[in-house]
């Protein structure tokens, strides 16, 4: 069996961009990927003529670090931009494994070897490049389990009310791509946007859109403080979505609850994801649980994985990049200490996770040609 310099798991920005610095580094390396296509997780993930900004983080410097998978600067829509991608695929002669779903890691005496379902591939090294893809659930008594995650098809939701929850970068996206398909069909039906809380936090290409679609005449109602409850099936055997939308206190323990019912067809509930921490625990890769004192980006009681400032876990040799470590993750400093370490996920902090993971497998090959 051919042991590679490198086994890259996930064919998003991070793990091309890996696979591009292979290329060019002299590396020998596969790319596998359980979808079917490249960047399969930004076409699932994405609504449909989404714009995809080239976002730089504030505390990070330009220029991108690998340009060919940087976005345009017009904000093209995510079917162009996941088409100059499979031109950059094709120009590199990189090389993919498709639908090959990963299932483990096993420590050899010169390196690992990579399991998938129906293949096994050994490696020196490994850069978990798989995002963050376990959707969150929505934490309802009852069955909710027909609610849509993303915007598959504006179609569907021209003529009826749509309640759309969740209060970052994604909801925000559905919300102004819903709008402005009704606004075209001359559609008068609201979109109702619901967050837990009582603020959103988008960044500022989003906010823009959004805040255009607004003075264009979109119908967009804000629910804030909105709790999903309860899912059930309606007399009339309609599968809905309950959330209350208000609490007023009567007094001696009394609450008069509000709440808006919605046909769950008609609910986009995009509350985020789950990092891989169970796949991290099957790993034995050293993980620090979040509490009060130690995190500040991370929810408490998440997991965050501990790696080093060249994104190396604490098995040498296994890397993690992109998706895989956000919102943010524990860096082992040189002296034994640590921080958490915020981690948007981003285009850029995964190619530029690419970067720092690459050049330190190529640095440590160089070192010791033989490992």
């Amino acid at each position: 069996m051919q042991i590679y310099d490198v086994v890259i798991i996930g064919a998003g920005p991070g793990g091309l961009g890996c696979a591009i610095k292979a290329v060019a580094s002299g590396l020998s390396y596969v790319l596998l990927e359980k979808g079917q296509n490249v960047f399969q997780g930004i076409v699932d993930s994405y609504p449909r003529g989404k714009k995809v900004y080239p976002t730089i983080p504030k505390n990070s410097k330009g220029p991108f670090p690998i340009t060919d998978l940087e976005p345009s600067a017009s904000n093209e829509p995510v079917e162009e931009y996941v088409a100059k991608i499979d031109a950059c695929v094709a120009q590199h002669g990189i090389d993919i494994a498709f639908n090959e779903e990963f299932q483990d890691i096993a420590m050899e005496k010169d390196g690992f070897t990579i399991l998938t379902k129906g293949n096994r591939y050994a490696a020196r090294n490994v850069v978990l490049a798989f995002g963050s893809n376990i959707p969150i659930d929505l934490g309802v008594y009852g069955e909710a389990k027909t609610i849509a995650r993303k915007l598959d098809n504006t179609e569907e939701h021209i003529g009826a009310p749509t309640l759309v929850l969740g209060g970052g970068n994604a909801a925000a996206d559905v919300v102004s791509t819903l709008s402005k398909a009704k606004r075209d069909a001359g559609d008068q039906t609201p979109i109702y946007w619901g967050h837990r809380k009582e603020q959103f936090k988008v960044n500022k290409e989003v906010a823009r859109d959004l805040g255009e679609e607004i003075l264009l005449g979109g119908n967009i109602k804000i629910l804030l403080r909105a709790i999903p409850k309860i899912g059930e099936v309606d007399e009339e055997g309609v599968d809905r979505l309950l959330i209350q939308t208000s609490e007023i206190p009567l007094g001696k323990g009394v609450e008069l609850q509000q709440g808006m019912s919605f046909p769950m067809k008609h609910v986009i509930a995009c509350i985020g994801t789950q990092g891989p921490a169970p796949i991290y625990e099957q790993l034995r890769l050293q993980m620090i649980t979040c509490t009060e004192g130690i995190c500040r980006i991370g929810r408490e009681g998440a997991r965050l994985i501990l790696l080093d400032a060249n994104c190396q876990t604490s098995i040498k040799g296994i890397y993690a990049i992109g998706g895989a470590i956000s919102p943010s993750h524990i860096v082992v400093e040189e002296k034994g200490s640590f921080q958490e370490v915020k981690h948007p996920n981003l285009i850029f902090t995964a190619v530029r996770g690419a970067q720092i993971a690459m050049d330190d497998i190529v640095k440590r090959m160089r070192d010791q040609p033989s490992a």
